[in-house]
């Protein structure tokens, strides 16, 4: 499957391909009803991954489902020099970068079928450098060269608080990766409206889940944001790859089981690609 989607559309990067496939996953009933409930969802993804993938989902869009793909670069992170209170300076490894991509969606044809039921799916798929000798079996940035997170804006709130929410979040995750050891398991995929959560979908190295919800919400959402966190690149600074850049791909779906509602010409008409199914 991964070499007839590099053939069809040979400029992808391997990360794309690897993120197209996992993309178009979906669970066959059979195994929603080995594991039917929702705190099974971590065993049934432990048991059959993101499910069966489906190629024409991979490599086609439809005018009421249409997928959307970035390729490009973060630098998780760099050198911050600060003076202590002896009036030395001192540095250490931070965070660097967190991007924001406003979506195209097309707000107009979203409002006007708001009380419509819409499904959005977003993977954020990246390769990692691992740490020879080091399983990360307790802590993850003793493995993983670096992780990267994704999330998306509520439909309340600004695009400033959004990215303040993103911030918060890289920090908490950081806390939470070196207390992990001792911290308790927290409940997965539950009280919120994604499929999987962000507890659950942050494990490895690609990030899978889906929201679905009114077309009128996820008109007022808009903006997915990628953000870095902790591993061995900014952990082990002595190993001079704190200054690396890391490429990630990310791929957004949105669709609707109203075949009446044409999503892909208004999205296609705002990216400036041309109107053909499958371009």
């Amino acid at each position: 499957m991964g070499a007839i989607i590099q053939g069809r559309y040979p400029a992808l990067w391997p990360e794309t391909v690897r993120g197209l496939m996992i993309h178009s996953a979906e669970w066959t009933p059979e195994m929603l009803a080995e594991f039917p409930e929702a705190n099974q969802r971590r065993d049934r993804l432990r048991c059959y991954g993101w499910g069966v993938p489906q190629l024409e989902r991979a490599i086609w869009s439809a005018e009421n489902a249409v997928t959307l793909i970035f390729e490009g670069y973060l630098q998780p992170y760099d050198k911050i020099e600060k003076t202590d209170k002896n009036g030395r300076k001192v540095s250490k490894v931070g965070t660097r970068d967190m991007h924001v991509h406003k979506l195209p969606w097309p707000v107009d044809v979203l409002r006007q079928c708001s009380a419509e039921t819409v499904r959005m799916r977003v993977t954020l798929s990246y390769f990692i450098e691992p740490s020879p000798g080091r399983v990360g079996w307790t802590r993850r940035h003793r493995y993983q060269s670096h992780g990267l997170r994704f999330d998306v804006k509520r439909p309340t709130e600004s695009v400033d608080d959004f990215r303040g929410r993103l911030s918060r979040e890289a920090q908490e995750e950081q806390l939470a990766d070196t207390q992990e050891e001792a911290a308790p398991p927290a409940p997965e995929g539950e009280g919120q409206p994604w499929a999987l959560g962000h507890k659950l979908r942050a494990r490895g190295s690609i990030h899978s889940d889906w929201w679905q919800g009114s077309a009128s919400e996820l008109a007022s959402c808009g903006f997915i944001g990628i953000f870095p966190v902790t591993g061995w690149w900014r952990e082990r600074a002595h190993l001079g790859r704190w200054d690396r850049q890391a490429r990630y791909s990310l791929i957004v779906s949105l669709e609707t089981s109203r075949t009446d509602i044409d999503l892909y010409t208004a999205i296609a008409a705002q990216v400036g690609i041309a109107t053909q199914i499958g371009a």
